[in-house]
């Protein structure tokens, strides 16, 4: 082995494309990266295929899985195959080796590293395992739903996954408290905040239109998980101010959530199936106000594209992006589960927006979310720990 392939010692471990091809991009740059493996049939742009491990036979079963079984069930059998991933993922491993997975991908590739003096970092893309799961196992049971928020066999390997973590890579303040809490160390916690691809998003070049009435957006899928019946209450009572207030929707229905729309079938919601990003650019800028009143959202990106396009924010502090909201400057945040609260920031914010000649204007600072930006911090402090 040469000196350039001995400094090579992270691997990054997912079954599908995610955004740890960030993290792994970022150490290839670097030099320290020896493979990425995926359970699909393609690479990631900017990863050289001496560097790709892939396990297309995964990907396949998966897409058979999602296609043949209802959507919870195939889900379940999607993390059902995680142990197939996890043993290709090992054998694959030498002693000294870091890796990089998520939640209950890789347990034994894990535990190997440990033992053979490497490190092991999580992709902690949400909280906390038993937080995610004591919130949302609540909110079904809350509205009756036939299934759990997420398989209970993927829940306790996700779970079983924590003893073995080294580091954590966190994107938000949420998630790095949910860990703090159940005894994880400041000096575990790695900033990672993903990189996000803001460069079709900016404000409307125009002031709003005066004729066009008060517009709700929520863009992304409509579950429960994303405090989607507070949304729909939160909107009737704004609805009851102002009459002609429309509510813009994608039609990404989760199933947990389709008995619950049902008892608003009389809103005017106007939906959209999902959108590339400059038709989704576009449609933001037809809008006013993004809510998002999620329960548990590690770091939610459709948050950075909305103030991209100047609309206000109003959000949830479980939702990791609530840490790019400043009261009265560029949203609200407001308590979970509270559709009076979401409803009365909707109004505040429609004051400014109706009673003025309203300019929208970018509501974050872009650089923050750039690859370059994402690069220096994540391989800053892995250099402050001797690692690259």
């Amino acid at each position: 082995m040469n000196q350039a392939d001995a400094k090579r010692k992270f691997i990054v471990a997912t079954p599908a494309r995610s955004v740890c091809d960030d993290n792994a991009r970022a150490l290839e740059r670097v030099g320290a990266l020896r493979f990425i493996a995926l359970g699909t049939r393609r690479g990631v742009n900017g990863i050289p295929p001496e560097r790709t491990r892939l396990l297309p036979a995964f990907g396949l079963a998966n897409y058979f899985a999602a296609k043949l079984l209802p959507p919870f069930a195939g889900e379940s059998f999607r993390f059902r195959m995680h142990p197939w991933f996890d043993g290709w993922v090992k054998s694959q491993l030498r002693a000294g080796d870091h890796i990089i997975s998520s939640y209950g991908y890789t347990n034994e590739s894990f535990k190997f590293v440990r033992a053979h003096s490497g490190k092991t970092f999580l992709d902690a893309g949400n909280s906390h395992p038993e937080n995610f799961w004591n919130i949302l196992i609540e909110e079904h049971r809350r509205w009756n739903s036939p299934h759990p928020p997420v398989a209970r066999h993927h829940y306790e390997r996700s779970l079983a996954m924590m003893e073995h973590v080294d580091f954590v890579l966190s994107p938000s303040s949420y998630v790095t408290k949910s860990f703090l809490k159940r005894g994880f160390k400041p000096e575990q916690i790695l900033k990672n905040v993903y990189p996000v691809d803001l460069s079709c998003f900016s404000p409307a070049a125009q002031s709003r239109p005066q004729n066009r009435p008060l517009t709700i957006i929520n863009t992304g899928s409509f579950s429960l998980r994303k405090g989607a019946p507070y949304l729909l209450e939160a909107f009737s009572i704004v609805q009851k101010k102002i009459p002609d207030a429309r509510l813009l929707l994608t039609h990404a229905v989760q199933d947990s959530m389709k008995p619950v729309l049902k008892t608003y079938a009389g809103l005017p919601i106007e939906w959209s199936p999902s959108l590339p990003h400059a038709q989704l650019a576009e449609r933001l800028r037809s809008a006013d106000i993004f809510v998002l009143p999620s329960l548990e959202d590690g770091f939610a990106r459709t948050v950075t594209e909305a103030l991209a396009c100047g609309l206000p924010v109003i959000t949830t502090p479980n939702t990791g992006a609530s840490d790019l909201i400043q009261s009265g400057v560029n949203g609200e945040v407001v308590p979970v589960r509270d559709a009076q609260a979401i409803a009365d920031a909707i109004l505040k914010w429609s004051e400014k927006i109706l009673s003025s000649n309203w300019q929208p204007r970018v509501l974050l600072d872009a650089e923050r979310f750039s690859f370059e930006h994402f690069e220096r911090e994540f391989i800053g402090q892995l250099r402050a720990r001797g690692l690259v």
